[in-house]
């Protein structure tokens, strides 16, 4: 066998995910020599089997539920045939776009920066590519992304089980489906599937719903959802069998066996370290599963390796991941002098229906004795009667000494957008007073917020 060819360069990055393109981009913009290492397919997992892939197929779910809807604005349209092949056509061409975009921006690159191979760490500064390349480094990024995980139970379906890197080749939609997980991917994906006409029954283990914390915002959620969907909480599955062509599940809250074509696992997903080598690194690890990270510089102390994007564990968002990507590659590039990144205010959302966010300081570590809370019920709102979206409630947080606007968490119509608006507020580190002051059109679901920011600047002392 050949020896590996040997290359010396300033930055390794591994992963050329969101993040890892980033940071190839801050570590070119600083003028270092750097290699972009890949062992799989290019394009990131935001294009292939995240967030562009599901918005299609829920947007082709809206479509139908807005048409099943309709009767009472007094619109009855004809029957409506859902296209199942049709549906699954659209996602996969309109996915294939959005990742030949990507495709296209690495092909950009220079070709000599790009090696395709597993990479491992012999050293803190030596890598092994494959068996074609050996490379000594200054620092290196880790962007490997993450991996649905498995829930045992489950393991022996073979192709019945599925996950959402899986959904979105799909050449037609299934009859019938369980979805174990009501985290975000299994929220969005299930009530899109169940709004194309798939049997769906979604379980999840505990009370919880796609990431909400604060549990009148939750209750609210879920009002919505079980009247909609055939969803139900602290359910396991608690065995699972391939008899022919379908699954027959045991849940615990009932003794028949539920009959499906398919599971979807969606309990969350897992970082990508495992065969990186990092055994033979001086990374310190905060568990068995998860290094040491330092969350200011993304160094995994003291080797000088950064580590950005889904591989931290921490926000699964793309524009984390290019945030971090960024910050990573600049600090790799710089090293042994690291600087702390932007800090951008907490921004998270659920395209569900009705959508959920999250902004600011989380419900679960708020100072609730020095905090004041303001809330909107959708039902009675407005322009969410007029749209027939009139579910759902928000929450807004701030502090009660001085109204500082410090978070809020939402259930209801359109939600994208409240949640922007106020992550800039937080951003700004506006009081609810001055928030206030800014305008609000009639009529608007807007107006909902301001009832809520209103309630809690009542309270505010100053």
């Amino acid at each position: 066998m050949a020896q590996p060819e040997t290359i010396s360069v300033d930055v390794a990055i591994i992963g050329a995910g969101t993040a890892g393109m980033t940071a190839y981009r801050a570590a070119k913009r600083a003028g270092k020599r750097v290699v972009l290492i890949e062992s799989g397919p290019y394009g990131t997992m935001c294009a292939r089997v995240g967030c562009m892939p599901s918005k299609l197929l829920i947007a082709a779910a809206d479509r139908a539920h807005s048409a099943r809807t309709s009767a009472p604005f007094g619109v009855h349209p004809s029957a409506i045939h859902i296209d199942g092949a049709a549906v699954m056509q659209r996602v996969r061409d309109e996915r294939d776009r959005f990742v030949g975009f990507v495709v296209a921006d690495v092909d950009g690159f220079d070709d000599a920066d790009k090696l395709h191979g597993q990479a491992r760490f012999m050293s803190d500064t030596t890598l092994q590519v494959g068996d074609r390349w050996q490379l000594t480094t200054q620092a290196s990024v880790i962007a490997t992304g993450s991996t649905p995980i498995i829930p045992p139970v489950l393991e022996g379906l073979g192709d019945k089980l599925v996950v959402n890197d899986d959904v979105f080749d799909w050449q037609q939609l299934p009859r019938r489906i369980l979805v174990v997980g009501a985290g975000v991917i299994g929220l969005e994906l299930g009530q899109a599937l169940a709004r194309l006409g798939v049997k769906t029954t979604i379980i999840n283990r505990s009370q919880h719903l796609a990431g909400i914390q604060d549990p009148e915002v939750l209750q609210s959620a879920r009002e919505a959802l079980e009247n909609e969907l055939d969803i139900r909480f602290d359910t396991e599955v608690v065995q699972a069998q391939r008899v022919g062509d379908e699954v027959h599940a045991v849940l615990s809250d009932q003794q028949e066996p539920l009959v499906v074509d398919c599971v979807l696992a969606a309990v969350g997903r897992q970082p990508v370290l495992s065969d990186l080598g990092l055994e033979h690194t001086s990374v310190q690890w905060a568990s068995r599963q998860q290094p040491e990270i330092n969350p200011t510089t993304l160094q995994l102390a003291p080797a000088p390796i950064f580590i950005a994007g889904d591989v931290t564990g921490a926000k699964p968002l793309l524009h984390e991941a290019a945030d971090e990507g960024r910050l990573a590659g600049q600090n790799a590039s710089q090293y042994p002098q690291t600087s702390p990144g932007l800090q951008r205010s907490p921004l998270s959302i659920v395209f569900s229906d009705p959508q959920i966010a999250r902004v600011g300081t989380a419900y679960n570590t708020l100072d609730h004795d020095n905090i004041v809370i303001g809330e909107v019920s959708f039902v009675n709102q407005g322009r969410s009667r007029i749209m027939l979206k009139n579910q759902g409630k928000l929450r807004v947080y701030a502090q009660r000494q001085d109204g500082l606007f410090v978070g809020a968490e939402m259930a209801g119509p359109n939600m994208e957008h409240i949640a922007h608006l106020l992550a800039w507020s937080h951003q700004q580190k506006l009081t609810v007073g001055e928030m206030l002051a800014m305008p609000f059109y009639h009529p608007v679901i807007e107006e909902g917020l301001r009832t809520a920011l209103r309630q809690a600047h009542r309270q505010v002392s100053a």
